[in-house]
């Protein structure tokens, strides 16, 4: 179990009780310790000030209007959000205006157009490039892309199941495991959950904890019933998660967005 709350200003105890309230009602429970990304800016530091020490760091002083700017081609469309390296090259002289203009920078992954495999449990072998991520945010906060690989090292993680908008920064990821003599998990990304409007399914589609859709009348079960449609489970008679497995199968797992029924985003099932 792991809390990813490196936004402290969105992340609080009640809403971890809540969440772990929540999960055990559907039967998912754990019985190892909680590892919190909030408690552990000291090992991400570390580990940041290692690969600055080996020249693998640099520091970004780029807004992210001036990214989207520089991302797009002559003829306007964007490259496929991929950071340019802006500031890769940039001499002391440039840093030290940069500095002294009062903007804090983050800091990047220096990559070399490294591109890995990645045999995805759903997207069979795709090529992925390391692209120069943020590893620290311009506000000195340890940034996703460094807190997960390193935590995921640490709690021996072995399978990664994740959205397949992500599938994208995992070259960054496998690129950072292997400077930093990490295991490579397998991983499998699935097609996001979207809402009636086609995006991505979000607060603003309606009721989002056991508790609200309890409130319309919701039950835990009829959750698993629609978790489980989704994963393409017969899921008619389950009662916890586990009476899921049974039926689980990832060749059955849809390779397209999966759009909540509309009846579900109205908060009346």
């Amino acid at each position: 179990m792991r809390f990813e709350d490196l936004d402290r200003a969105n992340s609080s105890v009640e809403k971890e009780r809540l969440q772990l309230t929540e999960l055990a009602k559907l039967g998912i429970t754990y019985e190892a310790e909680i590892l919190r990304q909030s408690d552990r800016f000291e090992v991400y530091s570390e580990v940041l000030d290692e690969l600055r020490r080996r020249d693998l760091l640099y520091p970004c002083y780029c807004s992210r209007r001036e990214i989207r700017d520089a991302i797009r081609a002559p003829h306007g469309q964007p490259t496929d959000g991929v950071y340019p390296g802006t500031c890769r090259h940039l001499s002391a002289s440039q840093r030290r205006e940069k500095e002294e203009s009062g903007r804090p920078p983050a800091w990047r992954l220096r990559t070399a157009g490294e591109t890995y495999t990645v045999a995805d449990g759903l997207a069979g072998e795709t090529s992925v490039a390391a692209v120069d991520v943020v590893l620290q945010r311009n506000d000195g906060v340890p940034a996703y892309n460094v807190a997960v690989v390193v935590d995921d090292a640490v709690q021996k993680i072995t399978e990664i199941v994740r959205g397949d908008d992500l599938l994208p920064a995992t070259g960054g990821h496998i690129h950072l495991q292997r400077l930093l003599g990490y295991f490579t998990p397998r991983y499998i990304h699935v097609p996001l959950v979207l809402g009636a409007d086609g995006e991505r399914l979000a607060k603003r589609h309606g009721a989002v904890t056991l508790e609200e859709l309890a409130d319309k009348g919701v039950t835990e079960q009829m959750v698993l019933r629609v978790l489980g449609a989704s994963l393409g489970c017969d899921s008619e008679k389950s009662v916890t998660a586990a009476d899921l497995l049974p039926s689980f199968d990832l060749d059955q797992v849809s390779r397209s967005p999966w759009t909540l029924p509309a009846e579900w985003q109205t908060g009346e099932p």
